[in-house]
C-alpha cells in the first residue's frame, strides 16, 4: 500500500532533477502521474520509466507559463485518469547576474516561468476542485534564495519569495474547500547546479557515493516530503514553508515583528528617528547593514556532511 494509492498527481518540470525525483516517488507511492515538461522528450522518458516500473503516467509537453499548456495539464489528468488530487509546481529556470548587469529579458523570463508558471496550473487545479467539490493538495517550490536572499539572484529570489507568499494566500483561500497549499525550499545538486561546483568537490562526492555513503544533496531526497504533502495524511497542514534536503526537513517561520519603537502617540519627526532607530537593532539582535543571510542556513552545498 502506497501513500498515494488511487490518487492522481501533476508534477511540472518533471523531466529532470528534483521534478523527476518527485514524479518517480509519487508513482512509487501509487499515484498516476501527469509528467509536465517543457522538453517533450525528457517528459516522455520519465513517463515511460514510470510505466516500465508498473505505474501509470502520461507526459504533457509545453510551457507551463502559457495558459493553454497549464490548463492542459489538468484536463489531461481528468481525461486520462478520471480526477486530480494534487499538483506539484516545480518548473523553473535560472539566469543569474548582479542587478546592474541584469537585462529586461533576464528579469522577465525568470519571473514569468516561476510566478506565472505557478499561478496558471494552480488556478486551473483550484477551479477544477471547486467545480467538482473535491479537496486537493498543492506543493509549490520556493527557495532559500527567496526566503533569505542570495547574491546575484534578484530575479530568482524575488520570484521565489513571491511563490512563498502565493502559497500562503492560496492556503487561506482554499481552506474552506479542503484545499491545502504548502511550499518547499529544497537544497539539492542537480545537473544545473552541479556544473557550478569545483572539480575537487565533485570528485570527492563521486568517491563518497562509490563507497556507498548517503548522498545528502541528491535531488531524489526532496521527493518523500513532496509525496507526503500530496497525500491525505497531510490534510491538516497548509500555508507552511518547509526546507528539505538529505535526511532533513525544516520549517521556516514567516516574517514576524520582533521589536518596536513608538513616539508617545504623536507623528514622528524624521530627525527624531535617527536617535531612536538603533533601539530596534539592539532589542532584536538584527544587523543594521547588509549581510549574507544564506550563511545562516543549517545545510550548505559546500559544507562537510
Amino acid at each position: 500500500m502506497g501513500l498515494l494509492d488511487g490518487k492522481v498527481v501533476i508534477v511540472t518540470g518533471a523531466g529532470r532533477g528534483i521534478g523527476r525525483g518527485e514524479a518517480l516517488e509519487c508513482a512509487a507511492q501509487g499515484a498516476a502521474v501527469v509528467v509536465g515538461e517543457f522538453d517533450p522528450d525528457a517528459g516522455e522518458a520519465v513517463a515511460k520509466e514510470i510505466i516500465a516500473a508498473g505505474g501509470r503516467a502520461v507526459a504533457v509537453g509545453g510551457d507551463v507559463a502559457d495558459t493553454e499548456a497549464a490548463t492542459k495539464l489538468v484536463s489531461t489528468a481528468v481525461a486520462e485518469f478520471g480526477q486530480l488530487d494534487a499538483l506539484v509546481n516545480n518548473a523553473g529556470i535560472l539566469r543569474d547576474k548582479t542587478l546592474a548587469k541584469l537585462s529586461d529579458d533576464d528579469w522577465d523570463a525568470v519571473i514569468r516561468v516561476h510566478l506565472r508558471g505557478h499561478f496558471l496550473p494552480t488556478r486551473a487545479a483550484v477551479q477544477y476542485w471547486k467545480e467538482a467539490k473535491r479537496p486537493g493538495h498543492l506543493v509549490h517550490t520556493a527557495s532559500t534564495s527567496g526566503l533569505l536572499g542570495n547574491f546575484g539572484q534578484t530575479n530568482y529570489g524575488a520570484a521565489k519569495a513571491g511563490i512563498a507568499a502565493f502559497s500562503t494566500i492560496v492556503a487561506m483561500e482554499g481552506a474552506r474547500g479542503g484545499i491545502t497549499s504548502n511550499a518547499i525550499a529544497p537544497t539539492a545538486l542537480t545537473r544545473m547546479t552541479l556544473d557550478l561546483m569545483p572539480d575537487e568537490f565533485r570528485a570527492k562526492r563521486d568517491e563518497a557515493i562509490e563507497r556507498g555513503e548517503f548522498d545528502f544533496f541528491a535531488p531524489e531526497n526532496v521527493a518523500p516530503l513532496v509525496a507526503f504533502l500530496c497525500s491525505d495524511e497531510s490534510s491538516h497542514i497548509s500555508g507552511k514553508v518547509f526546507g528539505v534536503q538529505g535526511d532533513s526537513v525544516e520549517i521556516f517561520q514567516p516574517f514576524t515583528s520582533v521589536a518596536e519603537i513608538t513616539n508617545g502617540g504623536k507623528r514622528w519627526d524624521p530627525a527624531d528617528i535617527s536617535s531612536r532607530i538603533d533601539e530596534l537593532f539592539t532589542a532584536s539582535g538584527i544587523q543594521a547593514g547588509a549581510e549574507n543571510m544564506m550563511a545562516r542556513m543549517r545545510y550548505q552545498i559546500l559544507a562537510e556532511h
